[in-house]
């Protein structure tokens, strides 16, 4: 009698599990189709993918194969590509010599910061990356090598990636704002700095008070203007052109921001790198005969980068699964970017964004995914020009489980609407992408919303409800 009886209750157990997956998917169909139907997407184009995690199958689609702007949820496929090529462990390893020779304490050359990608160096994310921690490495690096004057220059070395930091593809109103920094060889502080603004009654202009770290190498002319309360910030930083060192700042700040600040872009991440390593050895009384440079300002002068003879430190970032932590969690495109080059390097083609976006193109073409569905521009999302389908990241993101380091990945997607997934939103853009339990079956999404109109809140809690069927 036992056989009977464990044949009639697999059979019941298929049958619940075929009946709760039908359910399933008639919910997310209702709730779709009411998205789809909403003013706000009355001229957009909407897609959603839901997979299950374990095997691959398809619970739910609606316009899977249709290439989208993903905004930030590109990340998740920059990272999980790079947590396949490099490894959790990799490390960006950044050098620290000089070129020429010490002769009796003095350094007749040039101190020398050679860049090789690291975007953590000088971040105040982790005790061993800020910009106090890695000044006195330097210093104590200088001293142990018993140098007490350099008879030469301090050049922050940006070469290594070549000139072009900022990928074809993104507008020019972000370029000079901390989130759309350039990845440049030699990153400093994130590549970004404060600007302290004072402001006063609406319509009247709001004057530059001053910037955080000090930048008295650059100039900033302010056209923005206090904005009723409500409207925001849409203060954008300009950066400067041709070799002008003025950055404008233009738009509107509400009255009741409370921030008083913008976050820019620096113009020359290398050069501050050096700028603040001269202030730190003169205040400490070491001498420095020549000035500041980088690879862009010598070039601007016709002089070529010289090359590092000997090493005196080789400072070491923070692992790829941390890096990648912050990546995803504060949605950090710079990191994001760093990470595609890092992609090409090893790849063993030049290090350019192009190469990267080749190199993870090849990694997933390998793996049964149509390049075709995954026109990338950049690594971070932030190009209105890139497109790729919700079945190819759901795909992607469901290939992660089955690989030791998936719960680092996991654990850099943020919490949103008690759901681990990643958010992206450009102008008029809001996907989303993650993991979530089903009456105990695991379950990868990802939605997008392409052209919709009205206020991002209000699309983004009609979303929530749609991913809440998967609860």
């Amino acid at each position: 009698m036992k056989r009977p009886l464990i044949a009639l209750f697999s059979l019941l157990l298929i049958f619940s599990q075929a009946w709760a997956q039908t359910s399933l998917q008639q919910k997310l169909s209702a709730a779709f189709s009411r998205l789809q139907a909403d003013s706000q997407c009355k001229y957009a184009l909407a897609s959603l993918t839901v997979l299950d995690v374990k095997t691959g199958e398809q619970i739910f689609t609606s316009n899977p194969n249709v290439g989208l702007a993903p905004g930030s949820t590109l990340k998740t496929v920059t990272t999980i590509t790079a947590f396949n090529l490099l490894g959790k462990d990799f490390k960006y390893q950044t050098p620290f010599g000089y070129s020429g020779t010490i002769t009796d304490g003095t350094l007749n050359g040039d101190l020398i910061i050679k860049g090789t990608g690291d975007p953590t160096l000088g971040s105040l994310r982790w005790e061993n990356t800020t910009q106090s921690f890695v000044l006195n490495a330097l210093v104590t690096a200088l001293k142990k090598a018993g140098i007490k004057k350099i008879n030469g220059r301090i050049i922050g070395d940006d070469s290594l990636y070549g000139t072009q930091t900022i990928p074809d593809g993104w507008i020019w109103q972000d370029l000079g704002t901390y989130y759309g920094a350039g990845a440049t060889a030699l990153c400093w502080h994130e590549n970004q700095f404060d600007i302290n603004l004072k402001t006063g009654p609406v319509g009247t202009a709001i004057k530059v008070a001053g910037t955080t770290p000090a930048v008295p190498y650059l100039t900033f002319k302010s056209e923005l203007t206090n904005a009723a309360a409500g409207t925001g910030d849409n203060a954008y930083p300009y950066l400067p052109t041709g070799l002008t060192n003025i950055m404008y700042l233009r738009g509107t700040y509400a009255v009741d921001q409370t921030k008083k600040l913008v976050s820019a872009a620096y113009p020359d991440p290398a050069y501050d790198a050096a700028f603040r390593l001269l202030d730190t050895l003169r205040r400490l009384g070491i001498i420095v005969t020549g000035a500041a440079e980088s690879s862009l300002s010598l070039t601007a002068k016709g002089v070529q980068t010289p090359e590092m003879t000997a090493t005196l430190t080789t400072l070491t970032s923070p692992s790829l699964n941390q890096i990648v932590y912050w990546t995803n969690r504060k949605s950090l495109n710079l990191y994001a970017e760093e990470l595609l080059k890092a992609i090409a390097a090893k790849a063993g083609t030049a290090v350019t964004t192009p190469n990267g976006v080749a190199a993870v193109q090849s990694f997933w073409k390998a793996r049964g995914i149509d390049v075709n569905s995954m026109d990338m521009i950049d690594g971070c999302g932030l190009s209105p020009e890139d497109r790729i389908t919700t079945m190819t990241v759901a795909t992607i993101m469901q290939s992660a489980k089955k690989e030791a380091w998936f719960n680092d990945f996991y654990e850099s997607l943020p919490i949103y609407n008690d759901m681990h997934m990643k958010s992206g939103s450009i102008h008029n853009v809001q996907a989303y992408t993650g993991y979530q339990t089903h009456q105990g079956r695991e379950l990868v999404f990802s939605i997008m919303v392409n052209n919709y109109n009205g206020p991002g809140k209000a699309i983004r809690e009609k979303m929530f409800r749609v991913l809440d069927e998967l609860k």
